[in-house]
């Protein structure tokens, strides 16, 4: 429906004597849950709608903490009692710029905050990028998650014992880790059944990390490291050579105590040169100082990927910014194998209407507030935010978002104490109510937290039965017709 209607909703309504705050924020993970709640608290009275693409709240936190990690996971009671807030309402299976458009959250409401994360990948942007066997992580973790757009992605375990995973984040390392771990341990996790199945019968018994810089730039935590150290009977590889510390090195862990420790962990837990393999042992090879330079094409198998030539890189000073950056050496190596992972970084989707710096993957924007252009005399956009992934880049932990999000209300806030945010004529936006009819009338099949909890409690009853927390609804089909029943 043209943006006409949502104005005629808008003028049917505009005649209400002006009310409360009202505020939709597009996504519903930490950065959405986060900043509804700072809402809630700093003006009461307000009434927040948070809107999402999928049927199911927490973004993220349900579709891309690895199900090992079940502790990460309770933060979701805490935003179920921001949903179940009297004055808050969750608004899932509602897309931005299908269901309804940006301009048209706009006019019916007084603040938007987009927090709708990264939904798409960096590229390498190198020869054979296309073959069959190369996903983003992003892909696989959703996969194994059981998100309903990876339901089907079906990735090949079985045709080669090796895999690749390009990047050394916490991502790639969670990646490792359920290559790697055993089966019996993962069955009782919320992993979904179809990636359970497949890793039960996977032939991957080797996975190679790959950086284009050292240990001690090493992007993952201490605490990942931990955990993938410590899988059972797994043999870990690193080249000696690696592991030497220049002079720049030691000034560098001399002044960060992670990063010291992960070298540490690192160094100890290097396998010696002169062990070898136990039969069948898997193995989880870190391989520093190494950039992807093509991936080679099979033989035997038209389209798909049968290895990985990559540079040997050394680091060097970027004069501009300070930092060690990883240049080519011309000294060239190939591997064989039957999937790589592209670990390299999440990236935002912009939609019409919205300002973006393709640059930089993000909303340009000063302190939440989003600018109406990236560059040069930018204005900013009247009762238009950004929070999460969105506003600062694919970065953090779901902590923060927490200051994130405090840093986007004091914005809000600020601007509705000048008046910058609700109507000069004091009549009060439709909210709610127009967004409920609008999509109505688009037969929008919306998905309440309510429904929400239908999945939930199927969720849990169905894992009851094979000893797991949950067992995912992993299609749209079944996830909201479980919902609206």
């Amino acid at each position: 429906m043209a943006l006409s209607r949502a104005l005629s909703f808008y003028r049917s309504f505009s005649t209400v004597p002006s009310q409360s705050l009202r505020v939709c924020i597009v996504g519903s993970g930490p950065a959405g849950f986060y900043t509804a709640d700072k809402i809630l608290k700093a003006h009461e009275g307000a009434e927040v709608d948070i809107v999402d693409r999928l049927p199911t709240p927490f973004g993220l936190v349900r579709s891309g903490v690895a199900p090992d990690h079940p502790e990460t996971k309770v933060v979701t009671n805490q935003f179920s009692r921001v949903a179940q807030n009297g004055h808050c309402s969750f608004i899932g299976n509602v897309s931005l710029g299908s269901s309804i458009s940006l301009a048209e959250l706009r006019e019916l409401y007084d603040a938007v905050v987009l927090s709708y994360g990264a939904e798409s990948d960096q590229a390498l942007g190198i020869p054979g990028e296309e073959l069959a066997g190369i996903y983003a992580a992003r892909e696989f973790v959703w996969w194994y998650n059981g998100h309903p757009d990876c339901r089907n992605l079906a990735p090949d375990l079985k045709s080669s014992d090796t895999a690749v995973i390009i990047g050394q984040g916490n991502v790639a390392l969670d990646v490792a880790r359920i290559l790697l771990r055993p089966t019996a341990e993962l069955a009782t996790t919320d992993i979904s059944c179809h990636a359970l199945a497949a890793l039960g019968e996977s032939s991957i018994r080797k996975v190679y990390l790959v950086g284009r810089r050292g240990p001690a730039q090493a992007a993952f935590t201490a605490k990942e490291l931990r955990e993938v150290l410590r899988i059972k009977d797994l043999s870990i590889e690193i080249r000696q050579e690696d592991l030497s510390k220049t002079p720049a090195d030691e000034e560098e862990l001399k002044n960060n105590r992670i990063k010291r420790r992960i070298h540490e962990l690192l160094s100890k837990a290097a396998t010696p040169a002169t062990s070898i393999c136990s039969p069948g042992q898997k193995e989880l090879h870190f391989v520093f100082f190494r950039k992807p330079d093509r991936f080679l094409e099979s033989d035997c198998r038209n389209g798909y990927i049968a290895g990985l030539r990559m540079e040997r890189t050394i680091l060097k000073e970027d004069v501009g910014s300070g930092k060690k950056i990883a240049v080519g050496t011309g000294l060239f190596a190939e591997m064989e194998c039957g999937l790589v992972l592209k670990s390299v970084g999440y990236k935002s989707i912009p939609v019409d209407g919205l300002p973006f710096d393709h640059h930089k993957g993000v909303v340009p924007n000063v302190q939440g507030r989003v600018l109406s252009e990236a560059y040069g005399d930018a204005q900013v956009e009247k009762g238009l935010y950004v929070c999460g992934w969105l506003k600062r880049g694919p970065t953090g932990i779901i902590a923060t978002n927490l200051y994130c999000a405090e840093e986007t209300v004091a914005s809000i806030s600020e601007d509705v104490l000048r008046g910058a945010v609700t109507s000069r004529s004091g009549l009060s936006k439709p909210g709610r109510e127009g967004l409920l009819q609008l999509l109505d009338s688009r037969n929008v099949k919306v998905v309440t937290f309510g429904g929400w909890e239908k999945i939930d409690n199927e969720e849990k009853r169905r894992g009851s039965l094979k000893n797991k927390p949950r067992e995912k609804l992993t299609t749209w089909q079944d996830l909201l017709e479980v919902a609206t029943k």
